[in-house]
């Protein structure tokens, strides 16, 4: 949400077209998947579909039982009932200023009915809104320009009314307190938090602590896309919401490229940290998932769809990434979703409800699909190659793999029609399944050679475009006696 996140009309499409030798093996073009494929690679096999829950059986969902907690290994969330909770959320930031009840309620019904069950949302929002700081009622939050020590109880009544909404939904509630804004500019708050001072900021903080601790569905968001010239502003907020509620989770929403736990690492009420960045998300994952001591992470903001050189592919690419090297979740924005058409700012068309339904959020929808049929929590990211051996990639082409620790169940994105090399020993059975998922549609396909040995190098290449006219799949390797 940076003023550096300028956006131009229209969005960039991605395609990667395989051209091998005829050589190499016979040409084949398949209906839906187009490509040509080699028969020295595993390939994707349009004739031989396959339903991955048939692979790949799943373990079930159910409504997440709020508050959350840290899992006992440090890497994750669970909730009340023990069950690891995998954020897959949207960014609304300016939902609370721009939108009436109706609107609220139309957006919350969309996203749970996708599979998101979190959204990214600001308490009090400084300038992307049609009248901010003011709601859609007309009400400011507080009686005085940028008084913290003025609450508005109009104001806030509105917001306790769509946190509780969400609650009924099963939706996680990330909400910032008090935006501090790039670069601690005019879109957001610092100004007025410098006014203010350290003590009243203190107070605002335990205002807010004690009026949500009885709502279990929030995750507090400190700070707001800057590393503040005086940390002891925005560390009283933080301490003021856990001298209120001691048990509330909370993060830090630092500048580009600086994670949660870089600004305020060792503090008591960072209890998550965080992945914020415009470029490749995979090197600060690896970062963060080596960090110790230990802090579960999310990919708390990237690119968002209908950014400046942005492609569906890349906003996938920016999850996989993320999920695959370590991540309990990752957070997906659009737009002008997250703005709901509040500001001219931007070169997007308005119309934030037909953007509900655009190729990024269903892509989202699919990648949590994938997700509920493994055991994510317990999965080993490649971080250091040694099972991901060849056609690695860098960048935003950078493939990314992890397994599950017996060795049985392995996942592998690959971001463009390239070739990779696995080294198949560290999967166990006596044989390796292997299965092309598209993660446009949803459908699953046998790779040509499946089964395969599972003690020897072995390529594979999807050998064509998924059913969105781009080059990335997942690798799903099932190990079977």
């Amino acid at each position: 949400m940076s003023g550096a996140k300028a956006i131009r009309k229209g969005k960039v499409a991605v395609r990667f077209l395989l051209a091998l030798s005829l050589s190499l093996g016979a040409l084949s073009t398949i209906s839906g998947y187009r490509g040509t494929r080699a028969a020295s690679v595993h390939a994707v096999q349009e004739d031989r579909p396959v339903d991955i829950v048939t692979v790949l059986p799943g373990i079930g969902e159910a409504i997440p039982q709020f508050p959350l907690k840290i899992s006992q290994n440090r890497r994750y969330t669970v909730d009340s009932a023990g069950t690891p909770f995998l954020m897959i959320g949207d960014t609304a930031w300016s939902l609370m200023a721009q939108l009436k009840r109706e609107d609220v309620d139309a957006y919350l019904l969309d996203r749970k009915a996708r599979g998101f069950n979190a959204i990214l949302v600001n308490l009090i929002e400084h300038r992307f809104a049609t009248n901010a700081p003011a709601n859609a009622y007309g009400d400011a939050p507080f009686l005085a320009p940028g008084r913290f020590d003025m609450p508005n109880e109009a104001y806030f009544a509105y917001a306790d009314w769509i946190v509780a909404r969400a609650s009924e939904l099963g939706l996680l509630v990330l909400l910032a307190p008090s935006y501090t804004g790039a670069g601690g500019g005019s879109e957001g708050w610092y100004q007025e938090i410098r006014a203010a001072g350290a003590e009243k900021m203190h107070a605002y903080g335990r205002f807010v602590g004690d009026r949500y601790s009885r709502f279990r569905n929030v995750l507090w968001v400190i700070n707001g896309d800057t590393n503040p010239p005086d940390l002891d502003l925005v560390r009283a907020v933080a301490n003021g919401i856990q001298d209120a509620d001691p048990d509330a989770l909370q993060t830090s929403h630092n500048a580009n490229g600086t994670a949660g736990a870089d600004l305020w690492g060792g503090e008591a009420w960072l209890k998550l940290n965080n992945v914020y960045t415009w470029d490749p998300v995979f090197p600060q994952a690896r970062d963060q998932y080596l960090r110790k001591p230990i802090l579960p992470f999310f990919l708390l903001e990237s690119q968002y769809e209908n950014g400046p050189g942005m492609s569906t592919q890349r906003l996938r690419g920016q999850a996989y990434q993320a999920l695959l090297t370590g991540a309990s979740g990752q957070i997906f924005g659009n737009f002008p979703i997250w703005y709901f058409d509040g500001t001219d700012e931007f070169s997007v068309p308005r119309g934030w409800k037909h953007a509900l339904d655009s190729q990024g959020a269903r892509s989202m929808t699919q990648l949590r699909n994938l997700f509920s049929h493994v055991q994510w929590q317990d999965f080993v990211p490649d971080v250091d190659n040694e099972f991901l051996v060849g056609g690695i990639g860098s960048g935003q082409r950078r493939s990314v793999a992890a397994r599950s620790p017996d060795g049985l169940t392995a996942l592998v994105y690959i971001p463009e029609d390239r070739s990779i090399t696995l080294k198949m020993g560290q999967l166990e059975g006596k044989q390796v399944r292997a299965i092309w998922w598209d993660p446009v549609k949803g459908r699953g396909f046998e790779a040509s050679g499946s089964p395969l040995r599972a003690k020897r190098l072995e390529s594979f290449r999807p050998g064509a475009e998924n059913s969105g006219g781009d080059g990335d799949w997942i690798l799903i390797l099932k190990g079977e006696d």
